[in-house]
């Protein structure tokens, strides 16, 4: 009786985590070392003192504010969805992908600008180290965007709703993930250039 009671017992303290939300938060931690790596290189080259001096273009500090917005909207569409109001949930999804969308084009802006500035993707280290941290964030952006896609295509089929979070939940976290990470990185750009 006691062994079973202790089975019992263990099956009900055990960890229970889907396993695509498992895989989603292993593929973020991969992310954060990878963006940790780069800005500790970026750190680490220039203590060597041959780094161009720039200002980051005005464009960053807009697609800041957009990534925030888009961020809220995004947990809004969760917020409908828990609520089963789904034609709000839609309408936030689609918000929460044009957002994005204004994002990356703001960051293409940003790379125009740089080019008006002389900061090149070659040439010095400081450039090129920029568009590498702003495109590898933008490309998981992209990625994110594709998420976003694939959840709406499911809540217009009504495969989301108050029943069935775990889709949305996964996009809105990878999403919010993405937003604090370009936080992150416009943080530490704006004091290290």
């Amino acid at each position: 009786m006691n062994a079973a009671m202790s089975l019992k017992k263990d099956k009900g303290t055990q960890f229970k985590m889907h396993p695509k939300k498992f895989a989603l938060w292993l593929f973020m931690v991969s992310v954060v070392m990878l963006f940790a790596a780069l800005t500790s290189a970026y750190v680490v080259k220039q203590s060597d003192g041959v780094w161009l001096d720039f200002e980051l273009p005005f464009v960053f500090d807009m697609t800041s504010i957009i990534i925030v917005i888009s961020s809220v909207v995004m947990q809004l569409a969760y917020y409908f969805a828990k609520k089963d109001e789904i034609v709000k949930m839609r309408i936030m999804l689609l918000l929460t992908a044009a957002t994005g969308i204004g994002f990356l084009v703001g960051q293409y802006m940003g790379w125009q600008a740089l080019v008006e500035q002389g900061v090149y993707f070659v040439g010095n280290p400081a450039g090129s180290f920029l568009y590498v941290l702003t495109g590898v964030h933008g490309f998981h952006l992209i990625s994110a965007l594709i998420f976003i896609a694939v959840v709406a295509v499911a809540a217009f089929k009504y495969k989301v709703h108050s029943k069935s979070l775990d889709q949305l939940e996964m996009c809105a976290t990878y999403w919010h993930f993405l937003g604090g990470l370009w936080l992150y990185l416009y943080l530490f750009l704006t004091l290290n250039h």
